[in-house]
């Protein structure tokens, strides 16, 4: 299946609209796997055991291994995922965007080497940049358009031609961009009306929309904003929200129900 119809499928299967950000650091651990000798890996493993019935995606975010010199359990913790719950799809979050040669050679790192279904990527540099990863039609290239982070207006609601920066950015992967129909949007939840805006210029796209949990996006209003005229369209990613539910030994425990009252809180205003 494709990164679309992966999606598409674990959505309805889990009733859910939510993704765990695989986001770990080894000295927030437990301790009961903190020594192992793939700290990481061990920790998102419990996880995702915890989690596969309650979510529609998982988005480890690559420097969270790079940083920590553990990018073998980055490729475990993907191969896991696809042994576990094949059906579930896994967006790499690189934010990669750079010169197409260069780019061509982080598609393959991110589609060939860790085989993830989907990566984010950043599209500063203009459709060149892009290009290498809306080529592989059948992975998802979800794109930064209106970010959760504090100080994303510093260029992407400044105005041009009329329109804001992140306005351009959505028509453009609306139109010119989604030659493959594989493009997507990540829009924040700690945006609301902009995210409103969004769909209203895009109503049929996917959004990857972090910012709830601990950066205190309104789960209400994503739900009402954001879904797509079929009550889907929005992958609500939770990091420490979940993977830190507990941070006992009985971690993966709290990250399971964390993700199931999220998921059920989700569907309480899609119902």
């Amino acid at each position: 299946m494709t990164f679309m119809e992966k999606l598409k499928h674990s959505s309805q299967v889990n009733r859910s609209l939510v993704c765990v950000g695989l986001d770990p650091e080894r000295t927030k651990l437990p301790e009961c796997v903190r020594e192992k000798e793939h700290a990481l890996f061990e920790f998102n493993r419990a996880i995702i055991d915890a989690t596969a019935d309650w979510v529609c995606a998982y988005k480890p975010q690559a420097a969270y291994y790079a940083g920590q010199n553990a990018d073998e359990d980055l490729k475990l913790t993907i191969d896991y995922i696809h042994e576990r719950a094949p059906e579930i799809p896994v967006i790499l979050d690189v934010k990669r965007g750079d010169i197409g040669s260069t780019a061509t050679m982080y598609a393959k790192e991110a589609f060939e080497r860790y085989n993830a279904d989907a990566v984010t990527v950043n599209p500063y540099m203009g459709f060149d940049t892009l290009k290498p990863f809306l080529d592989h039609a059948d992975k998802g290239v979800i794109i930064l358009c209106r970010t959760s982070n504090p100080n994303s207006g510093d260029l992407q609601n400044l105005v041009c031609g009329g329109k804001m920066v992140y306005e351009h950015v959505a028509l453009l992967a609306r139109d010119r961009w989604n030659y493959n129909g594989n493009a997507a949007l990540v829009i924040g939840a700690t945006y609301p009306e902009e995210l409103r805006h969004v769909r209203e210029l895009c109503p049929d796209m996917p959004f990857l929309v972090p910012g709830v949990g601990a950066q205190g996006g309104d789960v209400e209003k994503v739900v009402k904003f954001g879904c797509d005229r079929t009550g889907h369209g929005i992958v609500i990613n939770s990091s420490r929200g979940i993977i830190y539910a507990d941070k006992t030994e009985n971690f993966a425990a709290g990250a399971g129900n964390a993700a199931r009252e999220l998921r059920d809180l989700v569907n309480s205003f899609r119902d």
